[in-house]
């Protein structure tokens, strides 16, 4: 049924947006007893939402109360707070405005976890933010947690939605990934470990300049205890500058903290950017006591997440790696970076494009001497391709099929065809999920011993 708490019994809360965060939310709220108006624009969302509170209310046998309407058309006075999706943009949308004149909080579900907290069997929670790497070293430290033996959940900006899991036992360690927008509607979540790994430009259309979004950045590290522990990688100025102004124990990490020849042995976690993650990780869990041989061993074992540097195959000697979600620059720097020449000789293909957020690659620029070849996709295709054309031979192959067929037929043993786009996948694709799908099919589609046409 998912996280229930008593903190939230007779309490009155709107709900905007009933994707899975939403939903989750409703079904917490209404299974703890408050009274719940929610509202989504697309009927499906709010035909799933009161299905799943008919279902509940058969599940713990009582009533449960649940109001469809715009928070935006009521009137909101006397209620609790307003539960938004961290995809509402509060600098543009009308709730912001109305919440705000009625006297009622705009939260998200991270702010009601926190609240739940002390109604909570005792825990743990490390909550992980920055530009880059969040998901690889989310994901990673909870590996290591789950390789100590130790009970865990993994929410926030990755997997299940927090509220719609439920509640660890005595001990257990919560581990969540944190953006920008979830810490914007986050007021009292006071981490044991938090942790900052990296900042630069990225969603500057939400804030007021770059210093809104470092701003929000560093909240997160605000609202600690002063005896709870910030493990920060302090490799760029903003991040060095929250790192100053932390109250909490202070751990600061870089990607030269870890030996080469040890990440030579962590097949999921290539390259300097994974350094970096690693870096963090390993404090992360030095800060939660578990040994370091437990450690070294979770390192070794784990797997890269989808679209994340995933290794998709190996064919004819050439390798195949998906990293759709490098939707910036910043992003896609690093996985240039993980595979350099092998004696003198370049031997990436990588594709890039989609719906650009920035007019040029300068982040990638000093890793163009990896690169043998580009292939160039999508609406930022011709701007890159103009751009790449005097640093490494060029393909505009527009469509990413099409790309991954190209890159193919030249590619030769110890190559990496590499899907790294720098972009966003919205002029093509669903979202990068669906893009590294789509790249995945593609490569799949390739036969052994050449190249289906």
């Amino acid at each position: 049924m998912g996280l229930t708490s008593p903190v939230f019994a007779g309490k009155k809360y709107a709900v905007l947006g009933l994707a899975r965060s939403g939903l989750a939310t409703v079904e917490c709220l209404t299974a703890s007893g408050a009274e719940v108006v929610a509202w989504d624009s697309r009927d499906e969302a709010r035909e799933a939402a009161v299905d799943a509170v008919l279902k509940l209310s058969t599940e713990i046998e009582g009533e449960v109360s649940l109001t469809m309407a715009d928070p935006i058309d009521i009137d909101l006075s006397g209620f609790d707070g307003v539960v938004v999706s961290p995809g509402v943009p509060l600098n543009k949308h009308p709730i912001a405005m109305h919440a705000k004149l009625a006297g009622v909080p705009v939260v998200g579900d991270i702010e009601l976890f926190a609240l739940a907290r002390p109604t909570l069997p005792v825990h743990r929670v490390v909550g992980i933010t920055g530009t880059n790497g969040k998901s690889t070293t989310t994901a990673l430290i909870h590996h290591i947690i789950e390789a100590a033996g130790i009970p865990t959940r993994m929410g926030g900006n990755i997997g299940l939605p927090i509220l719609g899991q439920d509640p660890l036992p005595d001990g257990g360690i919560y581990v969540l990934e944190l953006s920008s927008y979830q810490i914007d509607l986050t007021q009292s979540l006071d981490c044991d470990v938090a942790v900052l790994l990296n900042i630069t430009p990225d969603h500057l259309d939400r804030y007021n300049g770059f210093e809104g979004y470092v701003a929000s950045k560093a909240r997160l590290f605000a609202m600690q205890s002063a005896a709870h522990v910030a493990i920060i990688a302090t490799e760029d100025e903003p991040s060095r500058s929250i790192a100053a102004q932390s109250g909490a124990r202070r751990v600061e990490v870089e990607a030269a903290d870890i030996d080469p020849a040890a990440q030579a042995g962590w097949p999921s976690l290539q390259g300097p950017h994974n350094a970096q993650n690693a870096a963090v990780a390993m404090a992360v869990a030095r800060a939660l006591d578990i040994d370091d041989k437990t450690i070294a061993a979770a390192l070794q074992s784990y797997a890269s997440l989808p679209h994340r540097m995933q290794r998709v195959r190996e064919l004819n000697g050439v390798l195949y790696v998906n990293d759709s979600k490098a939707t910036n620059p910043a992003s896609t720097a690093p996985a240039l970076a993980a595979y350099p020449p092998v004696e003198g000789r370049p031997r990436l293909h990588w594709i890039v494009g989609g719906l650009a957020k920035t007019d040029n690659l300068d982040e990638c620029a000093p890793w163009f001497g990896n690169v043998a070849a580009a292939y160039t996709i999508g609406e930022a295709g011709h701007m890159f391709a103009d751009l790449l054309r005097e640093h490494m031979a060029v393909d505009d192959s527009e469509m990413l099929s099409a790309a991954v067929r190209r890159a193919a037929r030249v590619a030769q043993p110890g190559d990496v065809v590499l899907l790294s786009p720098a972009c966003a996948s919205f002029d093509q694709f669903r979202d990068f999920e669906a893009r590294g799908d789509a790249f995945v099919a593609a490569v799949t589609a390739l036969e052994e011993g050449g190249v289906d046409g």
